[in-house]
Order: C-alpha cells, then structure tokens, then sequence
C-alpha cells in the first residue's frame, strides 16, 4: 500500500471500493505514538465527531442505521460516554471508518473524516497531509495516463503489424525477409515522425542504449500510435509505400504541431 510522509510521519494509504481511506491510526502517532488508540476514542466520543460521521454516513452509505446513530448522539458530551472503531461500525453499518489487522494494521477513515480527524489531531498537520495526498494522487494521475498511452501504442502495434502480415509479406518468405519487412514498415514511421530510420539514429548515438522510440516524448508517442493505425489502413488500402510514407510525414506534421511548439515542426520539416 503507498504511503505518504507528513511532517517526517509516514502515513498509509488503503484503497477499498475505489475510495481512498488514510490510516489515522498514522495520524494519530503525530500526536501521541504510545496512545492512537485513547486518541481516537477520545475523538469518536466528541458529539461533533458523532454527527459530522452521522451525516457522512447518511450522504454516503444507504445501509447506515439511523436509529442506533441517534442513541449515540444523545450519549455523545456524558463522562460516562465511551465509544470504540469496532463498536461504530458494527452498531451503525458505518462504511467511513474500517479496521485492518495485518502487516498495514489499524484504524482507516475515508480521505474526507481522516482529514477532519487531522483537524482534531493539528491543523498544521492536516494542511501537510492535504498537501502529500494531493501530491500522491497527481503522480498516479500521472501515471495512469502512461500506462494508458503504453497500451494504446502496444493495441495499435498489433493492428499495424497484422496489416503487414496480411498485405505486404508473401507466401514462403525466409523469417530473416519477414524481420526485414517488418522493420522496413517501422522505418517508415520512424522517417515520418522523427525524420530518419533507427539505424540512423543508432549510427549518431553509438553510446546510447536502447532505440530511437525509446527517447520519444509524449507528443511523439501520441502520434506514432495515430499512425500505426493510419498506416495500417493505407496498407489494406493498398497504396504504395512511398505515398504512405509523404501522407503519413504531412499528418505527422500537422498533429505534432497541435502538441508542440512550432520549433519542433520546423525541425522536422527540415530532415524529411
């Protein structure tokens, strides 16, 4: 499970039903490390803590039982009143707050109570923890989107090589023609977006490892996956390979210039 440092205290992140819940257990070790637990019990007995959670519920889960909720909230302000995670939520069917046992242990809230017990905690403390979560879910954001655009290139791949088998390689080559051909088509996408094949970029980066797509940029990426599909269609389209190759460089042109500064553009106009 991912886990955030706020104010030099590692706090964990569970992800359940698609929510995001923050260990206040965490939390609660910024305050007192020897007592989370009397913390969060002397949080959950607080009558605004008992109808912030109640209202919550009510908005958020339609399994909550109202009635058991009200019998707390009358309680909630005696001395007597004590109240404990696990009694919560088998009381009230709560869904905001869960228990976990195991290596990642303790007491979660939903990212929207655990901020509020943050509150309770220091208000600096929840600014910080505001700030890291946010900061976390941008870097997912983040890599959610490259692993989109990686599977969109590995989806149109396919189509593309399965346009070639189909249209371009005859019956009874050698596998060394195939390779050839093969890499012949990817040649062209490479001249048509980068302005030279991967052999010439190897020959003017002997030291470098892995190939020209390796070093592309997202602009690029997102136009090489555009016309491995556009190319697949001008194969079956049948259309010789020198005609793909200046239709596919006009509309590389065109479509990184929607992406990129026109800098770039010039550039590549100027190698093909």
């Amino acid at each position: 499970m991912p886990k955030i440092n706020v104010l030099n205290r590692d706090v964990t992140i569970y992800e359940q039903d698609k929510d995001d819940y923050i260990c206040i257990t965490d939390i609660a070790k910024y305050k007192n490390p020897d007592h989370t637990n009397d913390l969060i019990r002397n949080w959950l007995r607080n009558r605004n803590t008992i109808e912030f959670l109640g209202i919550w519920e009510q908005l958020n889960n339609l399994d909550f039982k109202p009635v058991e909720f009200d019998g707390f909230k009358k309680q909630a302000g005696l001395n007597s009143f004590t109240l404990t995670p696990k009694q919560w939520i088998e009381q009230t069917g709560a869904i905001g707050i869960i228990s976990k046992s195991g290596r990642y242990g303790g007491t979660y809230a939903h990212k929207d109570i655990a901020f509020e017990f943050a509150s309770w905690i220091s208000v600096e403390f929840k600014l910080y923890l505001i700030k890291e979560f946010q900061r976390l879910k941008d870097e997912e954001f983040k890599q959610l989107g490259w692993n989109i655009r990686r599977n969109l290139t590995k989806i149109n791949y396919r189509i593309h090589t399965d346009a070639i088998k189909e249209n371009l390689i005859p019956p009874k080559l050698s596998k060394d023609q195939i390779s050839f051909i093969y890499a012949t088509e990817a040649d062209i996408l490479n001249m048509a977006i980068f302005g030279m094949t991967a052999k010439e970029w190897q020959e003017k980066n002997p030291n470098v490892k892995g190939n020209i797509r390796d070093f592309a940029d997202i602009s690029q990426l997102v136009c090489l996956s555009n016309l491995e599909n556009l190319n697949a269609h001008f194969i079956r389209e049948k259309l010789p390979q020198g005609d793909r190759l200046l239709k596919l460089n006009k509309i590389a042109i065109t479509q990184i210039k929607l992406l990129t500064e026109d800098t770039k553009v010039k550039k590549l106009e100027e190698k093909v």
